[in-house]
């Protein structure tokens, strides 16, 4: 995956939300099993609880394919864990409240740092020829005479959660490249999730500008793409604490599976549009995937990065 050079931004803490992320190495690997209540399981034996980042509205119908295949390749029933929010499911993992979860990079490396036992088995990519990875992009209404990331000085600026690498992470980033203080230069809102910041900036009242991740801002006519920056695609996990068969039965079924691979397990409810939009195969990655985004971490010395 090919990432756009980020600049070392010496000193100054913005981004100061007090989340406690990125410093030291996540350790994802080093966990115990059966630490968790019901012999190394969230809830018990028989369910394996799935848990994912709340970043659109049909978050749960998107996942449901994959969550039966899951079931189908483990024997066992696999429940949906609701976040209310980002950090709500950082908690969640933190608390040995999930057995396999979808996390941004950002929370599961905020995730590891805080003691949640992790490990990413794969990413998801959406195309046939992609690598993991999506871009972080820069928007304005249709109409907008905004140009640049330059021209969000002053405005009201839609971010998606302090917890999104690419709804509010790599953004902060990318205005600090453009010269503009994420805390004092703009008025940061924060939507919840990725459609509802593209649709806050479409209608250009609550946020005048702002950032989400490009598959939910294609399906705006609302809004205009200013800029755009890769960033690591988003981890498959689980949790450390799971027997070992487990473990390498979840490894051996989502390391390396396409959607066709998925429809012929019988899951047929994966042979739609809806689910091929948001799923195509899945690509390994390992912790190591994302030390970009501890490297981030390390060159602002911002507060949420200390641990």
């Amino acid at each position: 995956m090919k990432l756009r050079a980020l600049p070392v931004l010496a000193g100054a803490a913005v981004l100061a939300l007090g989340l406690a992320a990125c410093s030291g190495s996540a350790g994802a690997s080093g966990g115990s099993e059966g630490s968790s209540a019901a012999g190394g399981y969230a809830v018990d034996e028989n369910t394996l609880v799935f848990g994912v980042v709340p970043d659109a509205v049909d978050t749960e119908t998107n996942y449901q394919p994959l969550m039966d295949y899951i079931a189908e390749k483990t024997g066992k029933s696999v429940e949906y864990h609701e976040s209310t929010d980002y950090a709500a499911l950082i908690e969640a993992a933190i608390a040995g409240k999930v057995d396999v979860a979808s996390f941004s990079g950002f929370t599961y490396v905020t995730a590891t740092n805080n003691g949640a036992e992790l490990t990413p088995i794969s990413s998801i990519v959406t195309a046939e020829g992609q690598e993991p990875g999506y871009y972080s992009q820069a928007i304005a209404p249709k109409g907008s005479d905004i140009s640049s990331i330059e021209d969000f000085k002053g405005k009201k600026v839609c971010f998606v959660d302090p917890s999104s690498t690419s709804g509010y992470l790599f953004p902060s980033y990318n205005l600090l490249e453009a010269g503009i203080d994420p805390e004092n230069d703009i008025t940061p809102v924060f939507a919840g999730k990725h459609d509802v910041s593209v649709t806050k900036v479409g209608e250009g009242k609550e946020c005048e500008v702002g950032f989400a991740e490009d598959s939910e801002v294609e399906k705006s006519d609302k809004v205009k793409v200013i800029a755009e920056t890769m960033v690591p695609g988003a981890p498959l996990v689980y949790s450390d604490t799971l027997p070992k068969d487990i473990k390498q039965t979840l490894t051996d079924a989502l390391s390396e599976v396409t959607i066709d691979d998925i429809i012929a397990a019988g899951v047929d409810s994966a042979d739609s549009d809806a689910f091929r939009s948001v799923f195509h195969a899945t690509k390994p990655v390992d912790d190591e995937y994302y030390d970009l985004i501890r490297d981030i971490c390390k060159q602002t010395h911002a507060t949420q990065c200390q641990g």
